[in-house]
């Protein structure tokens, strides 16, 4: 994996096409953005429902083609022995139904993934036969059918062997990089050859399961090969499907495949993070841009930030467990960002600033969680954690018993703003929703078929309007909209009727969340992201206030990381539990986006609407460069704060804006700035701000910060 490159305090790294999109929203687009219009506004006004697929079709998803860049692969495991030539209960064997559900799954993989096909029992009795009939390779899904075109079932079942040979044809993981490398075994019966137990064998190859996962697949399978298979996917950090029928078998081999596949796409420079312990200075110090390291249950990794004393600090840390594995709700991260005293030493010498905790929030499976932690400094520059120097970032994993053991790829992401211009005032705060609520209309356009990034690296971008994807059980798809100073994101993703597994009354859920250009989730407000999910039409919700430069310094989770301009990412996920459900291995959602409102000139109080080459006030404040799970940081009993203050931006209102005007501009700036090695001019004496409402004592309530827990322990749920 590459590393992103650093980017200095205050470079803005957003490209025209951005900012274009967020004119699109409400101006008229003439030349190429008009076709782009066109196309998505195509067919007038339709109601958009997703349509289901017939039982057992593909996916319907156009299936990207995989980036070249990204290591790990998928080596299929099939039993081919003597059990799969018996019949099936419909007059064709076994391995006829074993032959179209592999051609199905690997018709769905993106166009060049990895993907090779290794058989046992294929050819003789002997518990060494094994071969390898198609190797990791861009997918060739002709090659894999006539691979299995000439099997026979003859032989033994020497699964333990299978195993060890299929790790050994998956590609190696280049040092310094995290891969998704996954072995899919399918088979009818248990291990028949001596041996170590395959169970065993499972555990000892998958190891911490930070680049390899053990699924697999029961065919027509009795009690004991379950539980065989059962083992191996616990052992493995995998998942067990189970498929009593041919139809089964195909849809649940598309969705191990296709999980695979749609892994999430890592960025960054591979760092180590401390131990912590008895010393925290062997943490390593990070600058802006981002990182990899990986992380244990019960560890702690430490990292460290030089900050000056006028600029916020936003640290975002994305987990991203195997899909679906088994978690407790509790299980998740820590966050705790804290000033660090002049020498190394035990944490406990710590004065912490912010605490955020990201919890999955059900135990349904593991899915990805995201958390930030922000330095803000106060308006008079004289509270705790204002001053310059070392603060130190901990990661702390929390994992109840039963939980699975693998350790956890995390991506983190430090961010960058440039304090305003002296001559810049800052407008209040915008804390309503105003025309952006719950009732808003929304785009009924015909949608376009589009697929959803796997992360916030490559988040597919949306224009205004309405999209249609597919969703695969245990997965999250990222999408990004780019949204201006003064503007709002307001969107709903719908679900529509889909078959249902014939006698299964069980529920799951399906979950959105909204997160800033610096990755800080977006707290909920008066939306509704969260809804059982039963086969059913189903709706999720949810929308910004507009961007504003003060709103750092309001309480409310659905306010505080609005403060941007740049893309903000959508995340729609689908529960685990939905493979006891939906009969179609992916199911259909529609996306109705709108930015509502024009986009503004700067931050400014006297900012106006965007003209045509006009240039911006302050419009290198926002966008972190990047191409873009879950937790959408919202407390575990809720924000509503967002949309039940005055439309009319009070908040943060004239006392605080005096403060802002001239020189005391740059007490408020927003990012990271390291090292500092320049003279700075003594702090003018600012004016007092007002208390915001409903918040003692000032913006932070005595917490610290807008975005952290308070010390009563509120959690944040994962993908919420």
């Amino acid at each position: 994996m590459g590393a992103i490159p650093d980017t200095p305090a205050g470079d803005d790294t957003r490209d025209d096409g951005g900012r274009t999109a967020r004119r699109a929203a409400r101006r008229p687009l003439g030349g190429l953005g008009a076709l782009t219009a066109l196309t998505v506004l195509a067919g007038g006004l339709l109601a958009a429902l997703p349509t289901a697929l017939p039982p057992g079709a593909p996916g319907g998803a156009t299936a990207h083609a995989a980036p070249a860049d990204v290591p790990g692969g998928l080596i299929l495991v099939l039993d081919a022995s003597g059990s799969m030539a018996e019949d099936d209960g419909t007059g064709t064997t076994r391995m006829d139904d074993a032959r179209e559900a592999l051609g199905t799954a690997v018709d769905a993989l993106p166009e060049g993934y990895p993907t090779g096909l290794r058989l046992y029992g294929s050819d003789s009795s002997d518990c060494t036969d094994t071969r390898l009939a198609q190797p990791v390779e861009p997918v060739d899904p002709e090659a894999i059918r006539d691979a299995l075109g000439a099997v026979g079932p003859t032989g033994n079942t020497p699964t333990s062997l299978a195993l060890e040979r299929a790790v050994e044809d998956l590609p190696e993981v280049p040092h310094g990089a995290i891969a998704r490398r996954t072995v899919l075994l399918i088979s009818d019966g248990e291990s028949n050859c001596e041996g170590e137990p395959p169970c065993e064998v499972a555990e000892r190859l998958a190891g911490d399961g930070v680049d390899l996962r053990i699924d697999t697949v029961g065919f027509r399978i009795g009690e004991e090969g379950r539980a065989e298979l059962e083992c191996i996917a616990e052992a493995g950090h995998g998942t067990y499907y189970d498929a009593p029928d041919g139809e089964a078998l195909g849809r649940e081999l598309e969705r191990a495949a296709r999980l695979s596949a749609d892994g999430y796409r890592f960025e960054g420079e591979e760092v180590d993070g401390g131990a912590g312990g008895a010393d925290t200075g062997s943490a390593p110090t990070l600058g802006p841009g981002g990182y990899l390291d990986r992380i244990g249950p019960g560890e702690t990794r430490w990292y460290a930030v030089d900050l000056d004393d006028v600029s916020t600090a936003d640290l975002a840390v994305t987990a991203v467990p195997h899909p679906g594995v088994a978690v407790h709700r509790r299980d998740g991260l820590r966050l705790t960002l804290s000033e660090s005293p002049e020498s190394p030493g035990p944490p406990d010498n710590l004065r912490r600033c912010v605490r955020e905790d990201v919890r999955f929030g059900d135990d349904e499976g593991a899915m990805i969680l995201t958390g930030v932690v922000s330095r803000v400094p106060s308006p008079g520059g004289n509270s705790t954690c204002d001053a310059a120097g070392r603060y130190l970032l901990s990661v702390e994993r929390e994992s109840e018993e039963g939980s699975d053991g693998a350790h956890w790829p995390i991506e983190l992401r430090v961010t960058v703003e440039e304090p305003l211009p002296d001559d810049v005032r800052p407008a209040a705060s915008a804390t309503s929703y105003g025309a952006a609520g719950p009732d808003a209309p929304l785009p009924t356009d015909e949608p376009v078929d589009i697929e959803g990034g796997t992360g916030f690296n490559d988040a597919v971008e949306l224009a205004p309007g309405v999209h249609r994807d597919r969703l695969l059980p245990a997965q999250t798809r990222f999408y990004r909209v780019p949204v201006g100073w003064g503007q709002q994101l307001r969107y709903r993703v719908e679900f529509g009727n889909e078959p249902t597994l014939e006698g299964n009354p069980g529920s799951s859920w399906v979950r959105t969340a909204a997160y800033a250009p610096h990755r800080a989730p977006i707290g909920r407000g008066d939306f509704r992201v969260e809804r059982p999910y039963r086969g059913e039409e189903s709706a999720v919700d949810m929308g910004t206030v507009p961007v504003t430069w003060t709103n750092r310094y309001e309480s409310s989770t659905a306010v505080a990381p609005v403060r941007s301009p740049g893309h903000h990412y959508i995340a729609v996920s689908l529960g685990p539990g939905a493979t006891e459900i939906a009969r179609n291995a992916a199911i259909g959602v529609v996306l109705r986006v709108d930015v509502v409102g024009e986009e503004l000139t700067g931050p400014g109080h006297d900012a106006v609407p965007v003209a045509d080459g006009e240039n911006r006030d302050g419009d290198d404040n926002g966008d972190d460069g990047d191409r873009g799970n879950a937790g959408d940081g919202t407390d575990a009993g809720g924000d509503r704060d967002a949309g039940n203050t005055a439309a009319d931006g009070s908040g943060w209102g004239a006392p605080l804006m005096a403060a802002l005007g001239g020189a005391g501009a740059v007490l408020l700036i927003a990012g990271i700035a390291f090292a500092v090695t320049r003279l700075r001019a003594p702090r003018p004496a600012p004016v007092p701000p007002a208390a915001a409402p409903g918040a003692p004592g000032g913006p932070y309530g005595g917490t610290g910060g807008p975005r952290g827990t308070d010390d009563n322990g509120n959690d944040t749920r994962g993908d919420r």
